[in-house]
């Protein structure tokens, strides 16, 4: 898609491709995803490296050789060198050091990597389960992440397992007398008792002490991505595979053939980038293509400060043009759980515009302004956010709505979706203009 043009006289979307096509459509979706454009370092001198290069999202099998399961074998004379220590490098490590003749993972803050713990699906389990087991597992998971208590945790992995803790801390007590002082004491001990499990898995894993000390995370489980993996750390006890910890400065520059830290140069053929995707830039940039509302206006200059939307979908002078993901919404762990919801949501209201024999619907300016208050205003999170190192999580540490949690339904995920569930109930479609 090039671009996407309101139409006030025909009501409908005017969408052009890079292939010279025209579409007309009355309701446009947007679903391209949070994270999906390839963020690049601005490393001094990364333009005058010689070597090889690629994204992690972009992985180059031509040089590496294997596939999506390893088998990375035409690394085998290669030294590479991988920067970033998030969520896809935890991944992707590995099989690197499984195969490369060298490997240096450069790091500017370590990950939270904790047991995975994959297993077999017991056969017997599954003839047990009944038709809407899926959307009951994805509400009682995603209640336990938005600290809504639950009897039972149906999912059982190691995501709920600072909640369980904070459970266990809280068992005994009555919840509806605890006051929120107590309760934010009880959760910060829950999490740091999560991040010295974390830190003492380190320990026991990674032989050499000093590359043990470096892959400690000190900070909150929430400030960064949790990550899940069992290959990641042992690693590191690898002869062929050595850390290059920036201690928080990331890397310095980089040359020709080498990637220097603190004054040392180190060689290498390859340089992968595990550096993520943009999260604080326009989401037009990120989606790729513009969308012009009515006059001809924008979107990416309607929110050139901030998002504005009413309940995350719908922003006023951009008729019958809905959003999807983290646009004001509420955020879950579980994409697949937000998504239903929002796709459920987006249905119906499509649905009341048709039964009313409307052209097209969008929030008053009243409604949206009054939304944007909401997700903007201060809330746990945000507090939480700001004692973090810088991160995607927290606008690399601006904390100016710009980052992955900023913008976010103050009550999480479960009540959002009760709330919308709610607002349909009461058929007015409240804050909605339709004509």
């Amino acid at each position: 898609m090039k671009e996407a043009r309101w139409s006030d006289e025909d009501r409908r979307w005017t969408i052009k491709t890079d292939r010279g096509d025209v579409f007309s459509a009355r309701f446009v979706i947007m679903s391209s995803g949070p994270l999906n454009r390839p963020k690049l370092p601005a490393i001094p001198g990364i333009q005058n490296f010689k070597g090889h290069t690629f994204h992690t999202s972009r992985w180059d099998y031509n040089y590496t050789g294997g596939d999506t399961t390893g088998g990375l074998h035409k690394l085998a004379d290669k030294r590479v060198g991988i920067i970033g220590t998030g969520a896809t490098a935890i991944q992707s490590v590995s099989h690197l050091g499984q195969y490369a003749k060298q490997l240096y993972v450069f790091q500017r803050t370590p990950s939270s990597v904790d047991e995975r713990g994959n297993k077999p699906t017991d056969p017997e389990w599954v003839k047990s389960l009944t038709p809407g087991w899926q959307a009951y597992r994805n509400h009682n998971f995603c209640a336990i992440l938005s600290g809504i208590p639950i009897e039972e945790d149906l999912v059982g992995d190691k995501w709920t397992s600072l909640f369980k803790n904070l459970s266990k801390l809280l068992s005994g007590k009555d919840n509806s007398n605890v006051s929120g002082e107590e309760m934010a004491l009880m959760s910060e001990i829950a999490d740091y008792q999560k991040m010295n499990e974390i830190r003492t898995r380190v320990s026991t894993i990674v032989g050499d002490q000093q590359t043990a000390e470096a892959l400690k995370p000190w900070y909150g489980q929430w400030c960064k991505r949790p990550t899940f993996n069992d290959e990641y750390l042992p690693t590191f006890n690898r002869p062929n595979v050595k850390l290059v910890d920036t201690k928080g400065k990331g890397v310095e520059r980089v040359t020709e053939n080498a990637v220097v830290v603190d004054g040392v140069e180190y060689e290498v053929d390859c340089l992968i980038f595990a550096t993520g995707f943009e999260v604080g830039t326009a989401y037009t940039r990120r989606a790729e293509f513009e969308v012009y509302g009515r006059n001809g206006r924008p979107l990416s200059k309607y929110w050139a400060k901030g998002m504005k939307t009413h309940h995350g979908f719908l922003s006023h002078g951009f008729p019958n043009c809905f959003h999807m993901g983290l646009t004001q919404t509420g955020l879950a762990p579980n994409f697949t759980y937000m998504l239903d919801g929002q796709a459920n949501h987006i249905a119906h209201v499509i649905n009341e515009v048709r039964g009313r024999e409307g052209r097209s619907v969008e929030p008053t300016p009243e409604a949206e302004a009054e939304w944007v208050k909401i997700v903007t205003g201060p809330s746990f999170i945000t507090e939480y956010q700001n004692t973090c190192t810088p991160g995607y999580y927290n606008g690399e540490g601006q904390n100016a709505h710009q980052g992955f949690l900023d913008s976010q339904y103050p009550e999480g995920a479960v009540r959002f979706y009760e709330m919308l569930a709610r607002w349909r109930e009461q058929g007015t479609l409240e804050g909605l203009i339709v004509e």
